[in-house]
C-alpha cells in the first residue's frame, strides 16, 4: 500500500512510512496543541515532493496561513503562484452557503488541480452549523464520500469533546475517518511536568505504533520523539 509521508519527524516512523494513500485522517486536540501546524506540515511535505495540494481554511485568512507557514520557513507563495497549491479561505459569515460551496466545488477543485493532498482546518466549524445530529451526520458523511470518490489523501483538524480527549466535539468525525491522531497535554507521573503527547488511536490497513509519544512544536514544525516514552 502506498503511504504519504506527513513530513513530521518521528510520526512517519510510528506509521511505518506515513498515512496510507486515499485515507481521511482526523487530527483531534484542544486549542494550542498544534492541529493547524500539523495540517500545514502535511501539505508542505507534499509540495516538496511536487504533489498538488489544497488547503481549505474555515477559520484563518489566506494571508494569516501564509504568515504562519513562514514562521517555520515554509514559503507557500511560489507553490500558490505555480498552482501547485490551492489555498482557499471560506467565509463563515453565511455558514449554509459555505457548506453548499464546499460540497459543490470540491469535486471541481480536485479535478482541475489534480489534487493529491487535502487539509480542512477545522472541520469542527463545518459540523457546528447544524443543530440536528442527523443533519450534521448526513453532511459530514457526504463530505467524506466526495473525498473518497477521488485519489485524495485528506487531513481534517477537529476540536475534542470537553469531557473526553478521545472523542471529537460532536463524536462524528472519528467514525467517517480512516485514521485518528490525537494531540493532547499530559502530566507525567514521575515529575509532574506537563508535556504535549501524540497518539495514533486508529489507522486502517497498517500496523501502526500504539504507544503515546511526546512531541514539540519547534522552529521547523512538529517533531515527535518516537524513541521516548511517556509515563502518565
Amino acid at each position: 500500500m502506498d503511504q504519504l509521508n506527513t513530513g513530521i519527524l518521528g510520526l512517519d516512523e510510528m506509521l511505518g512510512g506515513g498515512i496510507p494513500a486515499g485515507h481521511i485522517v482526523a487530527v483531534m486536540g484542544p486549542p494550542g496543541t498544534g492541529k493547524s501546524t500539523f495540517a500545514l506540515q502535511f501539505i508542505y511535505a507534499g509540495l516538496r515532493k511536487n504533489e498538488t495540494c489544497a488547503y481549505l481554511s474555515l477559520e484563518e485568512s489566506a494571508d494569516n496561513i501564509i504568515k504562519t507557514a513562514a514562521i517555520f520557513n515554509w514559503d507557500l507563495k511560489p507553490y500558490i503562484e505555480s498552482k501547485k497549491m490551492a489555498l482557499v479561505h471560506l467565509s463563515t459569515l453565511n455558514l449554509k452557503a459555505m457548506i453548499d460551496r464546499i460540497e459543490n466545488d470540491l469535486p471541481k477543485l480536485f479535478k482541475s488541480f489534480n489534487v493529491k493532498r487535502l487539509a480542512i482546518d477545522p472541520v469542527t466549524l463545518y459540523e457546528m452549523i447544524y443543530d440536528a445530529e442527523s443533519e450534521r451526520r448526513d453532511h459530514l458523511f457526504n463530505l467524506a464520500q466526495i473525498i473518497k470518490g477521488t485519489d485524495v489523501t485528506a487531513v481534517m483538524t477537529s476540536e475534542i469533546s470537553k469531557g473526553n480527549p478521545y472523542y471529537s466535539k460532536y463524536g462524528l468525525i472519528e467514525y467517517i475517518s480512516d485514521g485518528v491522531i490525537i494531540l493532547r497535554q499530559a502530566r507525567q507521573a514521575d515529575m509532574g511536568a506537563v508535556t504535549t503527547v501524540i497518539e495514533v488511536s486508529k489507522m486502517r490497513h497498517i500496523d501502526h505504533s500504539k504507544e503515546i509519544k511526546p512531541y514539540n512544536i519547534t522552529g521547523s514544525g512538529i517533531v515527535v520523539h518516537s524513541g521516548s516514552g511517556v509515563f502518565i
